[in-house]
């Protein structure tokens, strides 16, 4: 798998949400923070704007989305000075009616992602509180969204397959606009570098080979100790802090989402030794791999760095 792929497929949990969302003026709606969750809003008639504590407001065009990738709270309002009402929105889940869209109304395309708070990458750590894509700037992920309110307005049959397809790939193509922007830092930087993508993609395609630093530089093309320098400048930490800490996330899924035994975990993620592996495995999450399973839930881990 690529990078990215592979990072989603970790992380991603649950069934992302959407709705179809009809405002008649005057209107304003608070979004509550929802750790481990990331979201957007897409403006499919009208304008409004986005309120954040402490910031500026963001004048949102029809045709724009934002993307809260850290689930942080915020309010959507016709106008900067409008108090939340309420009902302010009315939901059109998949398979219902449209809503109410009379003259002058605001239409929005809201959705939500659900993260495993312990498996996020920092690829998605790293990535800004608000990403704003004006209209017009992404064809693909205006492609995707026209498909995605089509088929909450008009469902046909399939559509409750369709719809949360629609959903991954618009995730997909968020994130690949946040990380094409031109001022490229961190893991957008590195997946950029043909050095360091080469390394990324060796880990992340055998995670549980026996990589040394100048195996992984050699992927890339580059001696030893330039690929460390170059590795760790762009992601800060060095490619075998990472790899250990992608195996450790990668057992993390399975142990949650498998029925693989402890044993066999830790040989797909490259460890001969059940101890060693339990030992890792503790350093990174406080517990021994057989109580994590058991765990209901997760609470949030920070990503070392």
């Amino acid at each position: 798998m690529d990078v990215l792929s592979d990072v989603l497929a970790v992380m991603r949990t649950g069934r992302a949400r959407s709705a179809l969302v009809a405002w008649q003026a005057p209107w304003a709606q608070e979004f509550a923070p929802v750790p481990g969750a990331a979201g957007f809003h897409v403006m499919l008639r009208g304008s409004c704007v986005l309120l954040r504590d402490g910031a500026e407001p963001v004048r949102l065009a029809e045709g724009d989305i934002v993307f809260r990738a850290h689930g942080d709270g915020h309010a959507l309002a016709d106008a900067p000075g409008t108090r939340p009402i309420a009902p302010a929105c009315a939901p059109a889940p998949a398979g219902g009616p449209p809503p109410r869209a009379g003259a002058g109304a605001t239409v929005t395309l809201c959705g939500a992602y659900e993260l495993d708070p312990d498996l996020v990458h920092p690829l998605v750590r790293d990535l800004p509180d608000l990403i704003h894509v004006p209209a017009g700037s992404d064809p693909r992920l205006a492609a995707v969204v026209d498909h995605l309110a089509a088929e909450l307005t008009e469902p046909g049959p399939g559509s409750d397959a369709l719809i949360p397809a629609l959903l991954d790939t618009m995730l997909v193509h968020l994130l690949r606009t946040c990380l094409g922007g031109r001022h490229r830092t961190g893991w957008a930087a590195a997946l950029a570098d043909p050095v360091t993508a080469a390394a990324l993609h060796a880990m992340h395609r055998e995670p549980g080979r026996n990589w040394t630093v100048a195996g992984l530089a050699a992927t890339g093309g580059l001696s030893r100790a330039p690929f460390a320098r170059r590795f760790t400048g762009l992601l800060g930490r060095p490619p075998l802090t990472y790899l250990t800490w992608w195996r450790m996330t990668m057992a993390a899924g399975l142990l949650r989402r498998t029925d693989l035994t402890v044993g066999a975990v830790a040989g797909r993620v490259g460890y001969g030794s059940e101890f060693a592996f339990a030992a890792a495995f503790k350093r990174r999450f406080g517990m021994p791999p057989g109580r994590y399973r058991r765990r209901p839930g997760g609470a949030d881990q920070e990503i070392d760095r």
